[in-house]
């Protein structure tokens, strides 16, 4: 069983019950679901990730204090710890997780704040440039099993992609590290008799074609060790996973040089030709750096589009 399933299982035998029974007066101020930090999250758990910071458990979200006082909270979080302790053979945990609270009561305000710098999900086009991608990712995954205020259906509404011009910005200086990286630097690196660095040139190179296909699928990348796992399951490009961990699980090896290369060039093809496609570049070709000063201008904001190209890297 998942984690997810698990903690919708737990919150319909017993979150539901309690809060309808003890607070039937809170309940029109109240949002509850499981998303944030953890593979639980994204319905990426499985028997290995289960050894540490795993449990039957949910988030109550809770408004300010103005609309719910410090009294009532603490009367929710003491009976959400009165439930049971054990569920479908899953213990509940008695520490707090690496990085705080992930269950329980939480204030809506102090939850985005934490997660994305901001209590209302309203970003400033710094903070859109600067978030951890996968931050973003977290604020916006699991599931959200009612929200009777709708505050936080709102604030993940508000973050679910990324403002147009932003994806834009960040989408260019991924694809201007994916040329520089890949169909420059890698030959180069391998000619110069560089092998670790040409390795390097083509970690660069997979990580930033990494970002560029989530971000053409106005999809979130997830932490690192996820991110060939979620790049399987995208609608686009979703098929270049196997070539690209190729690339950088494979040697340099005067054998291997050739099929590296030409992944690289296949990749840029196909990252192009959905350029074309998107109508995000009318360029031909899979010139990646000629590409990403195509979309790079056009940014409408000209404060963002004249940032230096890098800014969303």
């Amino acid at each position: 069983m998942g984690g997810l399933e698990l903690s919708r299982e737990f919150f319909d035998a017993y979150g539901k019950p309690m809060l309808e029974a003890q607070f039937p007066h809170l309940l029109p101020k109240l949002a509850a679901g499981l998303f944030g930090s953890g593979s639980e999250c994204f319905g990426y758990d499985d028997e290995i990730s289960r050894d540490h910071d795993f449990e039957p458990g949910f988030c109550i979200f809770l408004p300010g204090e103005d609309a719910v006082d410090r009294r009532s909270a603490f009367l929710l979080e003491r009976a959400y710890a009165k439930l049971p302790k054990e569920f479908r053979g899953f213990r509940r945990q008695t520490l707090l997780p690496v990085g705080g609270a992930r269950h329980g009561v939480l204030r809506t305000g102090e939850f985005f704040q934490a997660m994305v710098g901001a209590p209302d999900g309203n970003l400033t086009a710094a903070q859109w440039l600067t978030i951890p991608e996968e931050a973003l990712a977290e604020a916006v995954n699991g599931e959200l099993y009612f929200d009777n205020l709708g505050e936080v259906t709102l604030i993940r509404a508000s973050l679910a992609e990324y403002p147009a011009d932003i994806r834009l910005k960040r989408l260019a200086g991924q694809l201007l590290l994916m040329g520089q990286a890949g169909q420059y630097n890698y030959g180069r690196c391998l000619r110069h008799g560089e092998t670790a660095a040409a390795q390097l040139a083509a970690h660069e190179f997979v990580k930033s074609a990494l970002s560029a296909i989530f971000l053409l699928n106005r999809r979130y990348q997830p932490y690192y060790k996820w991110s060939f796992r979620a790049l399987r399951a995208l609608p686009k490009l979703g098929n270049l996973a196997p070539p690209l961990e190729t690339l950088i699980s494979t040697p340099n090896g005067p054998e291997d040089i050739p099929a590296k290369e030409r992944i690289i060039e296949e990749t840029a093809l196909a990252v192009a030709s959905l350029l074309r496609e998107e109508g995000l570049s009318s360029l031909p070709g899979g010139e990646l750096e000629a590409h990403a000063y195509a979309i790079n201008d056009r940014i409408g904001d000209g404060e963002l589009r004249n940032m230096h190209i890098l800014a969303g890297v």
